[in-house]
């Protein structure tokens, strides 16, 4: 039999074996055994156009939902800061760079954002990051839990989860690379420059710059401080203020819902909803950088499976039933995921080449001698499909 879905593999390659094969609705056939192969779905595992863009609700008001993360492998400065912590505004895209190092635990990254982020902006309602260990230990989750803010985590290996935090490291990467000369081991002398600059800069998504946003204001530059002549001088009082600020925040509010939509219809073209329920079976596609052990090699398989559907997160995540010794959350991206088909009787054929019925996705029988019983004369069990249920 292994020799017939072989030929059946040539058969979809290789177009002049047609010529040779033939029965009606062949190509149906052939690209459904395929899809049912599991060496096919080790050797050419991939990530697939699933899921829509699904972006994150618009806040309200600055600082109350919040990103953070880390950017690692920075030279060690003279205080041995190899690190930087950021922290990025949702709303009005204010960011803050903090020195730090990659050996910090989580009391002590907390004890950072309470002296350089909550002195200045309070307790958020929210916290977008990675599954980094500092964020799941234990310390971190009670801390926030008292204090009333949820956590909200990213898919692992999926960084676009938490994009505004990306792009603001992408950022900081770019800033540093253009203010470090000689000595790169000075670039935290750099920070408290890049905040200012970044936060008095205009921003593309809500064409306002971040602490105009906060505070109502654009703070002095050195051009500011020129003498240019100026025609008049705007004075406010505290109720036009108000006033004034609330308008902005609705103004920057609707800018952001605007590009999110432009995204939305930009990002899911050439994509596709693919929605799954519990109790489905899927192959998941090995990511490098998520399954290093089980990618070390070009040659090693690219896919796994099949796994079982535990959990909807939501549209675009699912929790499977993962083996322990993986060592990887269990929570995947739709786009990593690919239905498995593990096969219906009834909707089979048969062919000239099977006498009484499809052979492969025919139920196996097994004897009770081949079980390990003894007895050769013994009635058949019969087996479902081999998923990976069955094979524990």
């Amino acid at each position: 039999m292994e020799v017939l879905w072989d030929i059946l593999e040539l058969l979809r390659l290789c177009l002049f074996c047609r010529n040779m094969y033939f029965w009606p609705r062949m190509r149906k056939d052939v690209d459904r055994e395929v899809a049912r192969c599991v060496k096919c779905r080790q050797a050419k595992s991939k990530v697939n156009p699933h899921g829509l863009y699904m972006p994150l609700p618009v806040p309200s008001e600055p600082w109350v939902d919040i990103s953070m993360d880390f950017i690692l492998g920075l030279p060690r400065t003279r205080t041995s800061h190899d690190s930087i912590f950021v922290v990025v505004d949702r709303f009005s895209k204010m960011a803050h760079f903090i020195a730090c190092h990659k050996t910090d635990n989580a009391p002590l990254i907390a004890d950072l954002f309470f002296r350089e982020i909550v002195r200045l902006h309070g307790i958020p309602r929210t916290i977008v990051s990675d599954r980094d260990v500092k964020f799941l230990s234990y310390f971190w989750k009670t801390l926030w839990f008292k204090l009333g803010t949820k956590l909200l985590f990213s898919t692992s290996s999926h960084p676009q989860t938490d994009g505004q935090t990306e792009v603001g490291k992408m950022t900081v990467s770019t800033m540093l690379r253009a203010l470090i000369k000689r000595n790169v081991k000075s670039w935290v002398d750099c920070l408290p420059h890049m905040v200012f600059a970044f936060s008095r800069s205009l921003q593309f998504t809500t064409l306002v710059s971040p602490v105009d946003l906060v505070y109502g204001f654009n703070p002095l530059t050195p051009m500011d401080l020129m003498p240019l002549p100026l025609n008049e001088r705007t004075n406010l009082d505290g109720k036009r203020k108000a006033e004034f600020v609330r308008s902005l925040h609705d103004r920057a509010r609707l800018n952001i819902e605007k590009r999110n939509e432009q995204l939305t219809r930009q990002l899911n073209k050439g994509r596709r909803k693919v929605t799954l329920e519990p109790g489905d079976w899927v192959w998941i596609h090995m990511r490098k950088e998520r399954f290093p052990a089980q990618r070390r090699s070009k040659l090693s398989p690219r896919g796994d499976g099949p796994f079982q559907v535990l959990e909807k997160v939501n549209d675009n995540a699912y929790r499977l039933e993962l083996p322990s010794e993986y060592g990887v959350h269990a929570t995947f991206n739709v786009a990593d995921l690919s239905l498995f088909d593990v096969g219906d009787d009834q909707e089979l054929r048969t062919t000239p080449l099977q006498a009484e019925g499809n052979d492969k996705n025919r139920a196996r029988s097994i004897s009770r001698d081949d079980q390990g019983v003894g007895d050769p004369n013994a009635p058949l069990v019969t087996l479902g499909p081999l998923t990976r249920a069955r094979a524990k």
